[in-house]
């Protein structure tokens, strides 16, 4: 059975994952052109905020937001308590697929802001992803918000392919696709709410599976393709308005 992510409940440890990988940093910091003023909705520990613009971050769990070094706003994105256009540019990063209503909350940041980015994956593919098309079929019973093209035709963005590194430093849930034992830690499965909202007993079959498999060379045998590469095109997006 499928369920939802408690930040404040099973966030605590998202810092020792997730964390701001350089390369992926700067497409989104060109993405907010010249901005000087910065809003980051559902903004976590921080990540990918620029250091060299003003940033209020705006995130409703106590638990994600004590873990930041700088203080947030709690404020749910579909009511952003700011006046029309406050900032220069609003910015989530894999945010708003957790906002109850992800169409109202982007909105709300055209809204406040004269520009929106948004870093985010693309769910219709998910069966090109291999950690989701072997081993965890439950991804597809979860609730989803609507397809990201709906979410960029909402607020008139266009979207731009973002390839992942090899080595990308932020744990986010496919950002190992070409080091799958990195799975099999715990400390891993913990940076990202997919693992808790499929279920123990889901992510206690994949993994077994999934260990299996490494053991017995079968993932290299299916995967062998992606060996080589030194980044791919695993469906995440960048969504740009204004």
């Amino acid at each position: 059975m499928s369920r939802e992510f408690d930040y404040d409940a099973g966030g605590g440890t998202y810092t020792a994952t997730r964390r701001t990988d350089p390369r992926l940093a700067a497409r989104i910091w060109a993405a907010l052109g010249d901005a000087r003023s910065v809003l980051n909705v559902g903004a976590g520990t921080g990540s990918y905020e620029p250091p060299d613009r003003y940033v209020v971050a705006v995130e409703p769990s106590v638990t994600m937001a004590a873990q930041r070094a700088t203080p947030a706003v709690r404020a749910a994105a579909d009511a952003l308590p700011f006046h029309d256009g406050s900032f220069d540019a609003a910015m989530a990063v894999l945010s708003d697929h957790h906002w109850p209503d992800a169409i109202a909350g982007l909105r709300e940041m055209a809204r406040v802001a004269k520009r929106v980015v948004v870093f985010q994956w693309d769910a219709e593919r998910v069966e090109d992803a291999w950690l989701t098309r072997d081993y965890l079929p439950e991804f597809r019973e979860l609730r989803a918000p609507p397809p990201l093209a709906e979410r960029a035709a909402a607020i008139g963005a266009r979207m731009e392919p973002v390839p992942i590194p090899w080595d990308c430093e932020d744990g986010f849930f496919h950002a190992f696709w070409r080091r799958p034992e990195a799975y099999l830690q715990d400390e891993v499965r913990r940076g990202s709410s997919v693992w808790t909202r499929v279920g123990p007993e889901a992510e206690a079959r994949a993994v077994a599976r999934l260990r299996a498999d490494l053991e017995s060379g079968a993932w290299r045998e299916r995967n062998a393709a992606l060996l080589d590469l030194d980044e791919a095109d695993l469906g995440y997006r960048l969504l740009i308005a204004g």
